[in-house]
């Protein structure tokens, strides 16, 4: 089931709405985090028809969910250009995600103009790009197209890169597709550790761009490793759009258990 299927069969609830979380995006016994941070997102952006563009979100992965979630949304602080929401996702076992969303209208005085994202080197275009074979990576990776974006390298290095675009983002709201489709790679060390079991801690996306704009869907996104010791990794993110327009940066702290 695809994210605006999902959607379309929400429940309201007194604070928010219900929703179930279907099996395809799920990843090992929890969701995969970019659907239920989508699903946060969501819930934040109904409180109000008038927001700012989305700027920045911080995430925290705190449980598992799985089944039936509530989800709910609350303004910490709308001030003139700027409002904070909270957001969370709850499953019988308890809160499984929270996040803090912050939308921002444009400074329009502002003399500053810093654009330092550079693409990586030795980018595969997209229309050379080999695609990964349907079957590889968890349970909610057939809901995305994915092509390998960086030649194969003689070393191993903590580095991911490839080119995804959503199947199925009929009239989801940009953001909020862009949020789903942001933290589908692998983690950046994978190349150095193998397929070993993993979860996400916290997360956060800083936004580029005040409405995502690409060809046909497609995304460049980049996962580079920083730092792993007894099991804490950290990684820079970045995502880019076909004309090579960074969109968003992040990082994300993920628990390796192996």
């Amino acid at each position: 089931m695809s994210l605006p299927r999902a959607l379309a069969a929400l429940r309201p609830t007194a604070d928010g709405f219900a929703a179930a979380i279907p099996e395809d995006w799920m990843q090992g016994r929890t969701a995969y985090g970019g659907f239920s941070a989508a699903l946060a997102l969501h819930a934040a952006q109904r409180l109000a028809d008038d927001l700012p563009p989305l700027r920045s979100a911080q995430v925290s992965f705190v449980g598992p969910l799985a089944g039936e979630v509530s989800v709910s949304a609350r303004i910490l602080r709308r001030g003139r250009n700027a409002s904070w929401i909270s957001a969370q996702v709850v499953s019988e076992a308890g809160v499984g995600l929270t996040a803090t969303f912050v939308f921002m209208g444009a400074v329009e005085h502002s003399p500053l103009h810093l654009h330092d994202v550079p693409l990586p080197r030795d980018l595969i275009p997209l229309d050379q790009a080999v695609p990964l074979p349907l079957r590889a990576g968890p349970s909610f990776a057939p809901n995305f197209d994915r092509r390998f974006a960086l030649p194969q390298s003689e070393g191993k290095e903590p580095v991911i890169c490839w080119w995804e675009r959503l199947r199925d983002a009929e009239g989801l709201d940009p953001m909020v597709a862009l949020i789903l489709l942001a933290d589908a790679l692998p983690p950046g060390v994978m190349p150095l550790t193998g397929p070993v079991p993993i979860s996400s801690m916290t997360w956060l996306v800083n936004l580029l761009t005040p409405q995502p704009e690409t060809d046909d869907g497609w995304f460049l996104l980049r996962a580079a490793g920083n730092y792993a010791e007894k099991g804490c990794s950290s990684q820079d993110m970045a995502i880019w759009n076909t004309r090579g327009e960074a969109v968003a940066v992040g990082m994300q702290s993920i628990a390796l258990f192996g």
